[in-house]
């Protein structure tokens, strides 16, 4: 699936869900725009008079811009491409930012024990879901055992004092792709939070974190698509106040070959894409760069495993499975409790 095509459908949804309820109260307005390779919007309800919106989109801009200087693999003068490059296996100073963005992706790492793993990039390569690949040839067992050379969070290491990274494998490539987005809508969030904007809804290529009311005064509605390759549909309608939604599926990116379907979703334990029912995972977190990490997480590990990680982490968080009568649920606790406790949740 491509990010374009994400975020249009979310946009579709969000339409669709505001034409559903009465007339707005208050005035809403949308800023749009292209970052990472998809699209960003931020809605923000009763723009105060003094922020005039031109310099508000600049400041926006700016903070995305900062994220794809820090980050962006498509970049080689990007502050992570310069540390790919580095064929060091000492200290490579960092900003604080890219720092703590490993760090958080690291953390993820140790209590998914590897499912979520931004070294994996060599083998997502190698299935042919990188940038600029694509084979009809499956790749060899020896050429996934030499790749899986490459991969291990393990041989990542990270500090914040001074900031840098360090790698044991001279050839270890990061890509931090999986949580960039996350991270992006966290830092427009603080920039709303820190010039006074008290209600707004952000997203990047389907990554979402709300604060406050929409302009109906009631919480933000947010749609879970039913994770169908043949179509789009609306699965279920969450309610989003002061926190983020991120949701990982294997049902729009993936090829077929022999009768047999392969997904972009790989496991970096066994270097394969994954095989299990599990269609998407929809994580509620307070932040949108958590979310994001333990959405891909919990899909890599499973509708069992990825299950029981999320439950005992008391993690909001919605998985859709694949049954041959069509597709389940698994709600965790703490998602029951959230859909219990919202004013405006709807199926």
């Amino acid at each position: 699936m491509s990010q374009y095509a994400r975020f249009s459908f979310l946009c579709v949804l969000l339409s669709l869900l505001t034409c559903c309820t009465p007339a707005s109260e208050h005035q809403v307005m949308e800023l749009r725009g292209a970052t990472m390779g998809t699209f960003y919007s931020i809605q923000v309800v009763e723009l105060s008079p003094v922020i005039e919106p031109t310099r508000l989109r600049n400041r926006i801009e700016a903070e995305l811009d900062l994220v794809n200087d820090l980050m962006s693999t498509y970049r080689d003068d990007s502050e992570l491409s310069d540390f790919n490059r580095s064929r060091t296996t000492d200290w490579f100073a960092v900003s604080p930012a890219l720092a703590e963005l490993v760090q958080e992706a690291l953390r993820a790492s140790e209590v998914s024990d590897g499912a979520f793993d931004v070294t994996v990039g060599p083998l997502v390569n190698l299935w042919g879901f990188g940038p600029g690949s694509g084979s009809d040839t499956l790749p060899a067992d020896a050429e996934i055992a030499r790749a899986k050379v490459r991969v291990g969070y393990r041989k990542l290491s990270v500090r914040s004092d001074p900031p840098a990274l360090k790698k044991s494998e001279s050839t270890l490539y990061v890509d931090l792709s999986a949580i960039a987005k996350g991270y992006g809508v966290d830092r427009l969030a603080g920039l709303l939070d820190a010039i006074g904007i008290a209600d707004y809804l952000i997203e990047i290529g389907g990554e979402l974190r709300g604060r406050g009311y929409n302009g109906q005064g009631l919480p933000w509605r947010i749609a879970v698509e039913r994770p169908d390759p043949e179509g789009r549909a609306v699965h279920r309608i969450l309610a989003l106040r002061d926190g983020a939604i991120a949701t990982s599926g294997d049902y729009r990116n993936f090829f077929g070959q022999d009768g047999r379907r392969y997904s972009h979703t790989i496991d970096p334990k066994t270097g394969y894409p994954v095989t299990h029912r599990l269609a998407s995972v929809t994580v509620l977190a307070p932040r949108t760069a958590r979310a994001d990490t333990m959405a891909t997480a919990f899909l890599v590990l499973g509708p069992q495993a990825g299950f029981d990680l999320a439950e005992s982490l008391r993690i909001p968080a919605l998985f859709i499975v694949r049954t041959p009568e069509g597709y389940s649920e698994l709600q965790t606790s703490a998602f029951v409790d959230h859909l219990s406790s919202s004013p405006d949740m709807d199926r």
